[in-house]
């Protein structure tokens, strides 16, 4: 009886034009199949360089969230998929260009071996990233890359940022977080001395140093109005202003985050600087930064919509008007 059924099953198959292992053949065969068959290559091709990445992720306060950006990606694609041209094209140009470019830092990172392990990871990953970029031009072409440009440009998050980029925006982030703390103790009358990033309180001396900085709360701040931005609002100047919010947005809650624990060390005692606020209140300190974030998308987006209620109701106004 089994051996009848099974033969059964594959007369069936046949009949209907392909045998299963026929069948998966086919599918690879299709564009969007040639594309799926080429990113778990590279997967397999970038294997080390990927465990690697996420054994280092796991254990950083800086890159943490880099595991979270496939996943987010891939979800905006599924979401999309019905917007997604279903014609595909051979773009050559542009693969050539983008699989340069991934070779290029590929061969950077084996040519310099004076590189540390978190630049090293950032070539490599820039390079997986930029060729899988190029194979989506190759096989899917132009239009559908265009039409999938943000969930695959939103990969680029999932590249760790260099030592140079995260030394220099640290610098930056603490020295214009010093004058947003400055501005808070000035504007609340306290009593201070203040020598470049040392802040002397009347019962202990803050220096603002480079773990102040913040600089992984507001890169994460960065993801999250990008996002935003994408999926909330349709004009570019309203996404551009929500994204460059962000930029003042993050000073401004470091320099309230550095008054917040001085005034404490000053109304409690200086041992408030050893506080589970100062030391684990970053979680806490972001959520405040979502308020005013999420403020003004809703603005921006009550905006819009007026905006586009109007452009609407203007034409059938004036004909009713001239009728």
């Amino acid at each position: 009886m089994s051996n009848h059924l099974i033969r059964d099953s594959e007369t069936k198959s046949v009949v209907n034009g392909a045998t299963p292992v026929t069948g998966e053949i086919a599918r690879i065969r299709t564009p969007l199949g040639r594309f799926a068959a080429s990113v778990v290559l590279l997967i397999a091709v970038f294997s080390k360089t990927l465990a690697a990445l996420a054994v280092d992720v796991a254990n950083s306060d800086l890159h943490s969230y880099i595991l979270l950006v496939p996943f987010v990606s891939a979800y905006l694609i599924y979401t999309r998929r019905s917007q997604l041209p279903k014609r595909y094209a051979f773009s050559p140009g542009f693969a050539l260009v983008l699989v340069g470019i991934g070779l290029a830092a590929l061969a950077v990172s084996w040519m310099e071996p004076s590189l540390s392990r978190n630049d090293h990871l950032t070539l490599t990953t820039l390079s997986f990233v930029c060729v899988l970029a190029g194979a989506g031009f190759l096989f899917l072409g132009r239009k559908w890359m265009y039409a999938a440009a943000f969930p695959i440009g939103l990969l680029i998050f999932i590249v760790p940022m260099p030592d140079a980029m995260v030394n220099a925006l640290e610098t930056a982030s603490k020295l214009a977080s010093t004058e947003a703390a400055d501005l808070f103790f000035n504007v609340t009358g306290t009593p201070i001395l203040r020598d470049g990033v040392v802040f002397q309180l009347p019962n202990i001396t803050v220096e603002v140093g480079q773990e102040c900085s913040g600089i992984r709360s507001s890169w994460i701040l960065m993801i999250t109005s990008l996002l935003a931005a994408n999926l909330f609002l349709e004009t570019t100047w309203r996404r551009a202003l929500l994204v460059t919010f962000v930029i003042p947005l993050g000073i401004l809650r470091n320099g309230f985050r550095i008054w917040a624990i001085g005034t404490l060390c000053i109304r409690f005692g200086p041992q408030m600087i050893y506080s589970i606020i100062h030391r684990r209140g970053g979680p806490f300190f972001f959520a405040l930064s979502l308020i005013p974030l999420f403020f003004l998308l809703w603005w921006l987006r009550r905006g819009e919509a007026k905006a586009q209620k109007s452009e609407v109701s203007g034409p059938d106004s004036v004909s009713g008007v001239q009728n």
